[in-house]
Protein backbone atom coordinates (compact mmCIF):
# COMPACT_ATOMS: atom_id res chain seq x y z
CA UNK A 1 0.00 0.00 0.00
CA UNK A 2 2.78 2.52 0.69
CA UNK A 3 3.33 5.75 2.46
CA UNK A 4 1.65 9.08 0.40
CA UNK A 5 3.44 12.04 0.87
CA UNK A 6 4.27 15.33 -0.74
CA UNK A 7 6.94 16.09 -3.45
CA UNK A 8 9.45 18.45 -4.31
CA UNK A 9 7.65 18.98 -7.44
CA UNK A 10 4.14 19.79 -6.19
CA UNK A 11 2.64 16.17 -6.55
CA UNK A 12 2.26 13.09 -4.52
CA UNK A 13 4.13 10.06 -4.23
CA UNK A 14 3.39 6.60 -2.71
CA UNK A 15 6.71 5.09 -0.69
CA UNK A 16 6.58 1.35 -0.92
CA UNK A 17 6.07 -0.24 2.60
CA UNK A 18 9.45 -2.23 1.73
CA UNK A 19 11.21 0.96 0.98
CA UNK A 20 9.63 2.75 4.16
CA UNK A 21 10.56 -0.29 6.13
CA UNK A 22 14.06 -0.08 4.98
CA UNK A 23 14.60 2.97 6.13
CA UNK A 24 13.13 2.62 9.46
CA UNK A 25 15.72 -0.28 10.19
CA UNK A 26 18.36 2.09 8.92
CA UNK A 27 17.99 4.35 11.80
CA UNK A 28 19.30 4.25 15.35
CA UNK A 29 16.33 6.73 16.00
CA UNK A 30 12.53 6.38 15.29
CA UNK A 31 10.85 6.83 11.75
CA UNK A 32 7.34 7.50 12.90
CA UNK A 33 3.98 7.98 10.51
CA UNK A 34 0.94 9.26 11.91
CA UNK A 35 -0.79 7.10 14.53
CA UNK A 36 2.03 5.92 15.99
CA UNK A 37 3.89 6.41 19.40
CA UNK A 38 5.93 9.39 19.44
CA UNK A 39 4.03 11.10 16.13
CA UNK A 40 2.55 13.66 18.14
CA UNK A 41 5.26 14.77 20.09
CA UNK A 42 7.84 15.54 17.15
CA UNK A 43 5.28 17.34 15.15
CA UNK A 44 3.91 19.72 18.22
CA UNK A 45 6.17 22.80 18.67
CA UNK A 46 6.36 25.68 20.63
CA UNK A 47 4.29 28.22 18.52
CA UNK A 48 0.51 26.19 19.10
CA UNK A 49 -0.57 28.25 15.07
CA UNK A 50 1.57 24.98 13.43
CA UNK A 51 -0.62 22.19 13.78
CA UNK A 52 0.72 20.09 10.55
CA UNK A 53 0.88 16.66 9.81
CA UNK A 54 4.01 15.07 8.02
CA UNK A 55 4.04 11.97 6.43
CA UNK A 56 6.50 10.21 7.86
CA UNK A 57 9.21 11.55 11.01
CA UNK A 58 12.43 10.85 11.02
CA UNK A 59 13.58 11.14 14.99
CA UNK A 60 17.68 11.09 14.54
CA UNK A 61 19.62 9.93 17.49
CA UNK A 62 23.41 10.76 15.33
CA UNK A 63 24.61 12.68 12.63
CA UNK A 64 24.70 9.22 10.75
CA UNK A 65 20.70 8.88 10.89
CA UNK A 66 20.67 12.45 9.59
CA UNK A 67 22.77 11.71 6.46
CA UNK A 68 20.19 8.57 5.84
CA UNK A 69 17.50 10.82 5.99
CA UNK A 70 18.87 12.99 3.69
CA UNK A 71 19.45 10.55 1.70
CA UNK A 72 15.75 9.09 1.49
CA UNK A 73 14.66 12.48 0.72
CA UNK A 74 16.55 13.81 -2.12
CA UNK A 75 16.48 10.20 -3.58
CA UNK A 76 12.78 10.38 -2.96
CA UNK A 77 12.58 14.43 -4.05
CA UNK A 78 10.40 14.24 -1.04
CA UNK A 79 9.47 17.70 0.35
CA UNK A 80 11.29 17.84 3.82
CA UNK A 81 11.40 20.07 6.63
CA UNK A 82 14.05 19.95 9.56
CA UNK A 83 13.40 20.24 13.38
CA UNK A 84 16.12 21.31 15.62
CA UNK A 85 14.27 22.98 18.63
CA UNK A 86 11.37 23.95 17.51
CA UNK A 87 10.84 27.50 18.80
CA UNK A 88 10.77 28.91 15.35
CA UNK A 89 7.77 31.18 15.46
CA UNK A 90 7.43 30.32 11.74
CA UNK A 91 6.77 26.64 12.20
CA UNK A 92 9.33 25.63 9.35
CA UNK A 93 10.08 22.32 11.53
CA UNK A 94 6.43 21.08 10.52
CA UNK A 95 5.61 20.23 6.71
CA UNK A 96 1.95 19.20 6.25
CA UNK A 97 2.05 15.69 4.05
CA UNK A 98 5.95 15.87 3.95
CA UNK A 99 8.91 14.19 5.27
CA UNK A 100 10.29 15.79 8.43
CA UNK A 101 13.59 15.53 9.77
CA UNK A 102 13.81 15.57 13.20
CA UNK A 103 16.77 16.25 15.47
CA UNK A 104 15.42 17.17 18.98
CA UNK A 105 16.74 13.85 20.56
CA UNK A 106 20.41 14.77 19.23
CA UNK A 107 20.92 16.90 22.91
CA UNK A 108 24.31 16.37 23.88
CA UNK A 109 26.35 19.28 25.32
CA UNK A 110 29.69 18.09 25.61
CA UNK A 111 32.24 21.34 27.21
CA UNK A 112 36.15 21.61 26.79
CA UNK A 113 37.16 24.23 30.17
CA UNK A 114 40.58 23.86 28.67
CA UNK A 115 40.29 25.53 25.48
CA UNK A 116 37.19 27.24 26.07
CA UNK A 117 34.87 25.33 23.80
CA UNK A 118 31.78 23.44 23.78
CA UNK A 119 30.50 20.62 21.13
CA UNK A 120 26.77 21.04 21.00
CA UNK A 121 24.32 18.81 18.82
CA UNK A 122 21.66 20.08 16.79
CA UNK A 123 19.06 19.29 19.18
CA UNK A 124 20.11 21.42 22.39
CA UNK A 125 17.96 23.89 23.60
CA UNK A 126 19.40 27.45 25.61
CA UNK A 127 19.09 25.60 28.77
CA UNK A 128 21.20 22.56 27.90
CA UNK A 129 23.73 24.85 26.86
CA UNK A 130 23.65 26.99 29.83
CA UNK A 131 23.61 24.31 32.21
CA UNK A 132 26.49 22.76 30.84
CA UNK A 133 28.66 25.29 30.53
CA UNK A 134 28.17 27.12 33.92
CA UNK A 135 29.55 24.54 35.73
CA UNK A 136 32.93 25.52 34.58
CA UNK A 137 32.16 29.67 34.99
CA UNK A 138 31.98 29.89 30.98
CA UNK A 139 28.89 30.61 28.41
CA UNK A 140 28.54 31.98 25.26
CA UNK A 141 25.78 34.39 23.71
CA UNK A 142 22.41 32.95 23.27
CA UNK A 143 18.99 34.04 23.20
CA UNK A 144 16.59 34.52 26.14
CA UNK A 145 14.24 31.80 26.68
CA UNK A 146 16.02 28.69 27.80
CA UNK A 147 13.52 26.36 25.50
CA UNK A 148 14.51 27.78 22.58
CA UNK A 149 16.71 25.14 20.31
CA UNK A 150 20.16 25.84 19.41
CA UNK A 151 20.39 25.35 15.61
CA UNK A 152 17.77 27.82 14.58
CA UNK A 153 19.16 30.53 16.99
CA UNK A 154 22.98 29.95 15.64
CA UNK A 155 22.29 29.44 12.29
CA UNK A 156 20.17 32.65 11.93
CA UNK A 157 22.47 34.93 13.94
CA UNK A 158 21.85 34.67 17.48
CA UNK A 159 21.56 37.53 20.12
CA UNK A 160 20.70 37.96 23.58
CA UNK A 161 22.58 39.33 27.19
CA UNK A 162 25.73 38.53 26.39
CA UNK A 163 25.99 40.00 22.82
CA UNK A 164 26.70 43.35 23.30
CA UNK A 165 30.05 42.11 24.73
CA UNK A 166 30.67 38.89 23.47
CA UNK A 167 28.95 39.09 19.88
CA UNK A 168 26.07 37.03 17.90
CA UNK A 169 25.92 33.39 18.61
CA UNK A 170 27.12 32.48 15.22
CA UNK A 171 30.20 35.11 15.72
CA UNK A 172 31.46 32.71 17.99
CA UNK A 173 30.66 29.33 16.34
CA UNK A 174 33.99 27.58 15.23
CA UNK A 175 32.95 24.98 13.64
CA UNK A 176 29.56 23.16 12.07
CA UNK A 177 29.13 19.09 11.58
CA UNK A 178 27.12 19.30 8.16
CA UNK A 179 25.32 17.14 6.28
CA UNK A 180 25.07 18.68 2.58
CA UNK A 181 21.57 18.01 0.33
CA UNK A 182 23.94 14.97 -0.87
CA UNK A 183 23.99 13.26 2.35
CA UNK A 184 27.44 13.91 2.32
CA UNK A 185 29.01 14.88 6.12
CA UNK A 186 30.91 17.49 5.94
CA UNK A 187 32.81 20.20 8.49
CA UNK A 188 32.34 23.77 8.03
CA UNK A 189 34.97 26.32 9.65
CA UNK A 190 37.65 29.42 9.04
CA UNK A 191 40.18 26.28 7.26
CA UNK A 192 37.33 23.79 5.81
CA UNK A 193 34.17 24.44 3.73
CA UNK A 194 34.72 28.46 4.32
CA UNK A 195 32.18 29.42 2.03
CA UNK A 196 30.06 27.26 3.65
CA UNK A 197 31.39 28.42 6.86
CA UNK A 198 30.50 32.22 5.93
CA UNK A 199 26.57 30.95 5.43
CA UNK A 200 25.72 29.34 7.76
CA UNK A 201 26.99 32.15 9.87
CA UNK A 202 23.34 33.91 9.49
CA UNK A 203 22.14 32.03 6.27
CA UNK A 204 19.28 29.96 8.05
CA UNK A 205 19.41 25.92 6.89
CA UNK A 206 19.36 26.16 3.60
CA UNK A 207 22.37 24.72 2.77
CA UNK A 208 22.16 21.43 4.46
CA UNK A 209 21.27 20.39 8.03
CA UNK A 210 23.37 20.97 11.02
CA UNK A 211 23.85 17.79 13.35
CA UNK A 212 26.25 19.93 15.89
CA UNK A 213 28.21 23.28 16.87
CA UNK A 214 31.49 24.29 18.09
CA UNK A 215 31.54 27.07 19.95
CA UNK A 216 33.44 29.60 21.80
CA UNK A 217 32.86 30.01 25.66
CA UNK A 218 34.13 32.90 27.66
CA UNK A 219 33.73 33.95 31.36
CA UNK A 220 30.87 34.37 32.44
CA UNK A 221 29.13 34.78 36.24
CA UNK A 222 28.14 32.02 37.73
CA UNK A 223 26.83 35.38 39.48
CA UNK A 224 25.66 38.49 37.40
CA UNK A 225 23.68 41.57 38.42
CA UNK A 226 20.12 41.14 36.92
CA UNK A 227 16.84 42.24 37.11
CA UNK A 228 13.50 44.42 36.18
CA UNK A 229 12.73 47.83 36.97
CA UNK A 230 8.41 48.01 36.44
CA UNK A 231 6.72 51.55 35.38
CA UNK A 232 3.23 52.59 35.26
CA UNK A 233 2.53 52.63 31.34
CA UNK A 234 1.53 56.58 31.53
CA UNK A 235 5.22 57.28 32.46
CA UNK A 236 6.13 55.37 28.90
CA UNK A 237 7.29 58.43 27.14
CA UNK A 238 9.75 59.77 30.05
CA UNK A 239 11.45 56.55 31.05
CA UNK A 240 12.22 55.61 27.41
CA UNK A 241 13.66 59.45 26.83
CA UNK A 242 15.58 58.58 29.67
CA UNK A 243 16.25 55.30 27.95
CA UNK A 244 17.38 56.69 24.71
CA UNK A 245 20.10 58.41 26.45
CA UNK A 246 21.27 56.69 28.73
CA UNK A 247 21.50 52.85 26.80
CA UNK A 248 24.05 54.15 24.14
CA UNK A 249 26.93 55.47 26.59
CA UNK A 250 26.56 52.07 28.67
CA UNK A 251 29.42 49.29 28.47
CA UNK A 252 28.96 46.33 26.72
CA UNK A 253 29.07 44.19 29.31
CA UNK A 254 25.40 45.61 29.97
CA UNK A 255 22.37 45.39 27.80
CA UNK A 256 19.15 46.88 29.32
CA UNK A 257 15.62 46.12 27.06
CA UNK A 258 12.28 47.07 27.63
CA UNK A 259 8.57 45.22 27.21
CA UNK A 260 5.58 47.30 27.45
CA UNK A 261 2.63 45.05 28.36
CA UNK A 262 0.12 44.40 30.89
CA UNK A 263 1.30 43.29 34.44
CA UNK A 264 1.10 39.57 35.23
CA UNK A 265 0.73 38.42 38.88
CA UNK A 266 4.34 38.70 39.83
CA UNK A 267 5.38 38.33 43.93
CA UNK A 268 6.84 41.32 43.70
CA UNK A 269 4.31 43.51 42.28
CA UNK A 270 1.33 44.90 44.36
CA UNK A 271 -2.23 43.73 43.50
CA UNK A 272 -3.53 46.65 42.35
CA UNK A 273 -1.27 46.46 39.45
CA UNK A 274 -2.10 43.14 38.20
CA UNK A 275 -3.52 43.35 34.83
CA UNK A 276 -2.66 46.76 34.09
CA UNK A 277 -0.53 48.64 31.09
CA UNK A 278 3.37 48.83 32.40
CA UNK A 279 7.02 48.91 30.77
CA UNK A 280 9.18 46.89 32.69
CA UNK A 281 12.89 47.86 31.81
CA UNK A 282 14.94 44.68 32.01
CA UNK A 283 18.96 45.07 32.50
CA UNK A 284 21.87 42.36 32.83
CA UNK A 285 25.61 43.10 33.31
CA UNK A 286 28.15 41.04 33.54
CA UNK A 287 31.19 42.57 34.84
CA UNK A 288 31.62 42.80 38.84
CA UNK A 289 28.59 43.58 40.73
CA UNK A 290 29.96 46.83 42.49
CA UNK A 291 30.69 48.12 38.96
CA UNK A 292 27.16 46.80 37.95
CA UNK A 293 25.32 48.78 40.86
CA UNK A 294 27.45 52.16 40.09
CA UNK A 295 26.53 51.94 36.14
CA UNK A 296 22.65 50.74 36.46
CA UNK A 297 21.75 53.85 39.61
CA UNK A 298 20.67 56.27 37.65
CA UNK A 299 18.60 53.66 35.02
CA UNK A 300 17.12 52.67 39.05
CA UNK A 301 16.88 55.67 40.42
CA UNK A 302 14.59 58.05 37.48
CA UNK A 303 11.38 58.28 37.79
CA UNK A 304 8.48 56.86 39.82
CA UNK A 305 9.17 52.80 39.72
CA UNK A 306 6.30 50.54 40.67
CA UNK A 307 9.38 47.98 41.77
CA UNK A 308 12.87 47.34 41.56
CA UNK A 309 14.12 43.82 41.91
CA UNK A 310 17.49 44.15 40.35
CA UNK A 311 20.24 42.11 42.09
CA UNK A 312 22.81 39.57 42.26
CA UNK A 313 22.04 36.22 41.22
CA UNK A 314 22.98 32.90 38.72
CA UNK A 315 23.69 33.39 35.17
CA UNK A 316 21.17 30.36 34.84
CA UNK A 317 18.76 31.67 36.87
CA UNK A 318 18.21 34.84 34.88
CA UNK A 319 18.40 32.84 31.77
CA UNK A 320 14.93 31.64 32.77
CA UNK A 321 13.47 34.78 33.94
CA UNK A 322 11.52 35.14 30.86
CA UNK A 323 10.80 31.17 30.93
CA UNK A 324 6.92 31.88 32.12
CA UNK A 325 5.97 34.15 30.27
CA UNK A 326 6.89 32.42 26.84
CA UNK A 327 5.87 29.03 27.29
CA UNK A 328 4.76 26.62 24.42
CA UNK A 329 1.55 26.07 23.55
CA UNK A 330 0.07 29.52 22.83
CA UNK A 331 -0.44 31.33 19.68
CA UNK A 332 1.92 33.51 18.66
CA UNK A 333 2.47 35.83 16.19
CA UNK A 334 5.66 38.23 15.77
CA UNK A 335 6.31 41.18 13.75
CA UNK A 336 9.77 42.77 13.96
CA UNK A 337 11.92 46.10 13.13
CA UNK A 338 15.65 47.01 13.25
CA UNK A 339 16.44 50.80 14.30
CA UNK A 340 19.09 53.35 14.57
CA UNK A 341 17.92 54.87 17.13
CA UNK A 342 14.82 55.90 19.19
CA UNK A 343 12.76 58.90 17.02
CA UNK A 344 9.88 61.10 19.24
CA UNK A 345 7.48 59.58 16.91
CA UNK A 346 8.32 55.83 17.68
CA UNK A 347 7.89 56.36 21.54
CA UNK A 348 4.55 57.87 20.63
CA UNK A 349 4.23 54.76 18.55
CA UNK A 350 4.62 52.05 21.32
CA UNK A 351 2.59 54.12 24.12
CA UNK A 352 -0.39 54.54 21.53
CA UNK A 353 -0.10 50.35 20.56
CA UNK A 354 0.57 49.86 24.62
CA UNK A 355 -2.85 51.96 25.72
CA UNK A 356 -4.22 48.71 23.53
CA UNK A 357 -3.20 45.60 23.83
CA UNK A 358 -5.27 42.91 22.31
CA UNK A 359 -4.36 40.80 25.17
CA UNK A 360 -2.88 40.11 28.29
CA UNK A 361 -0.38 37.76 27.05
CA UNK A 362 1.18 40.22 23.72
CA UNK A 363 3.61 42.72 24.50
CA UNK A 364 5.87 45.04 23.07
CA UNK A 365 9.63 43.82 23.30
CA UNK A 366 12.54 46.73 22.40
CA UNK A 367 15.90 44.75 22.58
CA UNK A 368 19.35 46.94 22.59
CA UNK A 369 21.75 45.17 20.19
CA UNK A 370 25.59 47.13 19.50
CA UNK A 371 28.83 46.39 21.28
CA UNK A 372 30.93 43.73 19.56
CA UNK A 373 28.15 43.10 17.16
CA UNK A 374 28.81 46.07 15.33
CA UNK A 375 32.33 45.33 15.61
CA UNK A 376 32.04 42.46 12.63
CA UNK A 377 31.05 43.81 9.12
CA UNK A 378 28.25 42.98 6.80
CA UNK A 379 31.01 41.30 4.94
CA UNK A 380 31.98 38.83 7.79
CA UNK A 381 29.16 36.65 7.63
CA UNK A 382 25.67 35.72 6.31
CA UNK A 383 24.71 37.94 9.19
CA UNK A 384 23.81 41.31 7.34
CA UNK A 385 22.43 43.38 10.38
CA UNK A 386 25.44 45.02 11.90
CA UNK A 387 24.67 48.67 11.85
CA UNK A 388 21.29 48.42 14.04
CA UNK A 389 21.30 50.01 17.42
CA UNK A 390 17.97 48.40 18.54
CA UNK A 391 15.23 45.70 17.43
CA UNK A 392 11.44 45.63 18.42
CA UNK A 393 9.41 42.29 18.25
CA UNK A 394 6.00 43.19 18.35
CA UNK A 395 5.10 39.76 20.01
CA UNK A 396 1.41 38.63 19.78
CA UNK A 397 0.34 36.02 22.40
CA UNK A 398 -2.71 34.18 23.31
CA UNK A 399 -4.48 31.31 23.42
CA UNK A 400 -8.66 31.36 22.11
CA UNK A 401 -8.34 31.04 18.00
CA UNK A 402 -11.14 33.40 17.85
CA UNK A 403 -9.10 35.76 18.84
CA UNK A 404 -6.38 35.61 15.84
CA UNK A 405 -7.73 38.07 13.82
CA UNK A 406 -7.78 40.90 16.63
CA UNK A 407 -4.02 40.05 17.73
CA UNK A 408 -2.70 39.77 14.03
CA UNK A 409 -4.43 42.65 12.81
CA UNK A 410 -3.10 45.43 15.75
CA UNK A 411 0.40 43.68 15.34
CA UNK A 412 0.22 44.11 11.85
CA UNK A 413 -1.25 48.13 12.60
CA UNK A 414 1.97 48.67 14.83
CA UNK A 415 4.57 47.58 12.54
CA UNK A 416 3.14 49.63 9.74
CA UNK A 417 3.39 52.66 12.05
CA UNK A 418 6.40 52.15 13.42
CA UNK A 419 8.02 51.44 9.45
CA UNK A 420 9.04 54.72 9.04
CA UNK A 421 11.22 55.15 12.18
CA UNK A 422 13.03 51.95 10.80
CA UNK A 423 16.31 50.55 8.88
CA UNK A 424 14.02 48.44 6.34
CA UNK A 425 16.38 45.33 7.88
CA UNK A 426 14.86 42.40 10.22
CA UNK A 427 15.81 40.10 12.15
CA UNK A 428 16.02 36.55 9.70
CA UNK A 429 14.52 34.05 13.31
CA UNK A 430 11.97 36.76 13.77
CA UNK A 431 10.03 36.71 10.10
CA UNK A 432 6.72 34.75 10.40
CA UNK A 433 5.29 32.54 7.55
CA UNK A 434 3.28 35.20 5.87
CA UNK A 435 6.88 37.41 5.44
CA UNK A 436 8.67 35.66 2.35
CA UNK A 437 8.85 38.80 0.97
CA UNK A 438 11.33 40.32 3.74
CA UNK A 439 14.02 37.53 3.42
CA UNK A 440 15.68 39.47 0.83
CA UNK A 441 15.47 42.38 3.61
CA UNK A 442 17.13 40.41 6.41
CA UNK A 443 20.07 39.68 3.92
CA UNK A 444 20.36 43.30 2.11
CA UNK A 445 23.83 43.08 0.32
CA UNK A 446 24.98 39.60 1.06
CA UNK A 447 21.75 38.00 -0.53
CA UNK A 448 23.33 37.55 -3.93
CA UNK A 449 26.29 35.99 -2.87
CA UNK A 450 23.85 33.05 -0.33
CA UNK A 451 22.02 32.46 -3.99
CA UNK A 452 25.40 31.52 -4.94
CA UNK A 453 25.83 29.68 -2.21
CA UNK A 454 22.66 27.77 -2.82
CA UNK A 455 23.32 27.21 -6.28
CA UNK A 456 26.77 25.40 -5.06
CA UNK A 457 25.54 23.48 -1.84
CA UNK A 458 21.43 23.05 -2.50
CA UNK A 459 20.88 23.82 -6.24
CA UNK A 460 17.65 21.33 -6.10
CA UNK A 461 16.64 23.38 -3.06
CA UNK A 462 15.80 20.61 -1.06
CA UNK A 463 16.41 22.50 2.15
CA UNK A 464 13.39 25.20 0.98
CA UNK A 465 11.31 24.69 4.37
CA UNK A 466 12.73 27.58 5.65
CA UNK A 467 12.86 31.23 5.15
CA UNK A 468 14.07 30.25 1.61
CA UNK A 469 16.95 31.39 -0.60
CA UNK A 470 16.18 30.17 -3.64
CA UNK A 471 18.63 28.84 -5.86
CA UNK A 472 19.17 30.45 -9.45
CA UNK A 473 20.32 27.43 -10.79
CA UNK A 474 18.56 24.25 -10.96
CA UNK A 475 21.95 22.10 -11.87
CA UNK A 476 20.84 18.31 -10.19
CA UNK A 477 24.49 17.53 -9.95
CA UNK A 478 25.98 17.99 -6.68
CA UNK A 479 29.35 19.26 -5.74
CA UNK A 480 32.27 15.97 -5.51
CA UNK A 481 33.77 15.18 -2.61
CA UNK A 482 36.38 17.01 -4.51
CA UNK A 483 35.05 19.96 -4.47
CA UNK A 484 33.68 20.01 -1.48
CA UNK A 485 35.87 18.61 1.53
CA UNK A 486 34.23 15.48 3.09
CA UNK A 487 34.87 15.33 7.60
CA UNK A 488 37.38 12.77 7.82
Amino acid sequence: MGVSIHTLGGGEIAIPDDLVEQLRNSLRGQLVAPGEPAYDEARTIWNAMIDRRPALVARCLTASDVATAVRFARENSLLTSVRGGGHNIAGNAVVNGGFMIDLSPMRSVQVDPARRTARVDAGATLADVDRATQEHGLATPLGINSTTGIAGLTLGGGFGWLSRRLGLTSDNLLSADVVNAAGERLRASATENEDLFWGLRGGGGNFGVVTSFELALHSVGPTVLAGLVVHPLEDAKDVIGFYRQFAPDTPEELAVWFVMRKAPPLPFLPAEWHGREILVLAACYTGTIADGERILEPLRRFGHPIADVIGPQPFTAWQTVLDPLLTPGMRNYWKSHDFLDIDDGLIDVFTDFARRLPDDQTEIAFAQLGGAINRLTNADSAYARRDAQYLMNVHGRWSDAARDDAVIGWARALFNAAAPYSTGSVYVNFLTGDEEDRVRAAYGANYERLVALKNRYDPTNLFRVNQNIRPTTYNYSIPSAGEIRPTV
